[in-house]
């Protein structure tokens, strides 16, 4: 054989071993199929634990397209490589997981593959959810297969190749999912350690509250120092938190319990869903995660401490006459704001106060352009906060303007750059959202009628 014979057939021989091994580490078996249980063949309390267990999972707003059937699927995730749209979870046997057995669900929690062996998108945070019990995946089960079938074909994925492809997923697994459940701390409380279990795991906080690397997996040395979603950031919840005053246990029990702390502000956003979910969970677990998030978030420096006590007597005095350069910021904050933001009442018959509010002090404008433009839409049935969005009534630069003003007014952080842009990319954006967000048959939502995306 010639030199470059032989070149050639090294050449060959290493891409087919290279195929050969591409394709061990991304096949997965099917699970053969069942026949879809019958809902009374599930243990009444099993489902009942599953039901909390899936509120602290907010699986249901996840997988519920906007004015759609539950757990359906359909809903956009929006991430940098494109959208993926989430599954139907219901036990439809054609379209949902009707024909799954529970070592089926239990494979796609723990290692983000389906029955018939297909990789998921990890925008199904299963690198989370690999931490949860054998015992709350049986529950969770339970549960999902008691809902509504609902007949709901998956909407196709908007992705580019090559990450159309779901076996490009094995090599992102081999590189970023750690399996495994959570492993208890001896040296802390048990309400600590119960804590930790849900926040890691189901509660999967930090697959929002924790940056992402240029391949979207979560960068661990960066846990909880804030994140994106859908065009609202999620706050650093370490000890980089920009709320003005630092948090504590109760107040984030408070506020995960409420939606609001008086010291902190309403929940809005991808945060009021997640609130309007714990609502329904035992007040030992919320206050679990309290616990160990607070410790997450560390004791307040003196310096802190200071910071936040000059906070709460600044934002006692009452509003002083703006400067000629600020005055147009001004007079649409009386005019549109201050009736209900100076009041003194709290939600829902008064505004929060914006010199404790962290969307004024936070280094990204994103969140309070959002609730200034969308507004916060009450709650069917709830005694929960509202306010009217400016959307349909003020101009993009008539909101730059008050939100300089709020910026200057109720902060001693620096001035925000490039709102007109971001202004603009929000107003888009929520329009996009709202008209992606509502499924394939549903009729057009506008920002007005929608309240906050």
């Amino acid at each position: 054989m010639t030199r470059s014979g032989l070149i050639w057939s090294i050449l060959a021989a290493l891409g087919v071993g290279g195929a050969a091994f591409a394709f061990a580490i991304a096949w997965r078996p099917a699970i053969a199929e069942i026949d879809p249980p019958k809902p009374q063949s599930f243990d009444a309390d099993l489902v009942k634990r599953g039901r909390v267990l899936a509120s602290i999972g907010n699986c249901n707003d996840c997988h519920t397209v906007r004015g759609g059937k539950n757990y359906a699927g359909g809903l956009p995730v929006p991430t940098p490589f494109g959208t993926v749209f989430s599954s139907n979870i219901t036990p439809d046997p054609e379209t949902g997981i009707g024909r799954w057995p529970e070592a089926a669900f239990r494979r796609a929690m723990r290692s983000g593959v389906a029955r018939n062996g297909a990789h998921l998108y990890p925008t199904f945070p299963y690198d989370h959810f690999t931490n949860v019990s054998d015992e709350d995946d049986r529950a969770l089960y339970a549960f999902l297969m008691t809902r509504e079938p609902v007949h709901a074909p998956a909407r196709p994925n908007q992705l580019s190749f090559p990450l159309d492809q779901r076996m490009v997923i094995a090599g992102w697994k081999l590189l970023f999912l750690r399996r495994g459940t959570y492993q208890p701390d001896s040296s802390k409380s048990a309400e600590w350690n119960r804590g930790a279990y849900l926040v890691e795991g189901l509660a999967h906080c930090g697959a929002c509250h924790t940056p992402r690397n240029a391949l979207g997996a979560e960068r661990i040395s960066a846990a909880f120092a804030g994140g994106d979603v859908d065009n609202w950031q999620a706050y650093p919840i370490n000890a980089a938190s920009p709320a003005p005053v630092p948090w504590t246990a109760e107040a984030l029990y408070a506020y995960l319990r409420d939606g609001f702390h008086p010291d902190h502000g309403t929940a809005r956003g991808p945060m009021a869903q997640v609130v309007s979910n714990l609502a329904s969970v035992p007040a030992g677990d919320v206050r679990a995660i309290a616990i160990y998030m607070a410790d997450v978030l560390g004791p307040p420096t003196p310096d802190r401490k200071r910071e936040g006590e000059l906070a709460l007597a600044q934002a006692t005095k009452p509003t002083p006459s703006a400067p000629q350069a600020e005055a147009g910021g001004a007079a649409i904050y009386h005019a549109a704001c201050a009736t209900c933001h100076e009041s003194g009442r709290q939600p829902p018959y008064g505004g929060i106060n914006l010199g404790l509010s962290t969307v004024v002090t936070s280094p990204d404008p994103r969140n309070l352009a959002n609730i200034v433009l969308s507004g916060i839409r009450s709650v069917e049935g709830e005694r929960s906060p509202i306010m009217p969005g400016f959307a349909p009534s003020m101009s993009d630069e008539q909101i730059v303007t008050l939100l300089t003003y709020l910026r200057t007014r109720f902060s001693s952080q620096p001035a925000w750059t490039d709102l007109a842009k971001l202004v603009r990319e929000a107003r888009r954006t929520q329009t996009v959202f709202l008209q992606t967000s509502a499924g394939p048959n549903s009729a057009p939502v506008d920002a007005k009628q929608r309240g906050v995306p």
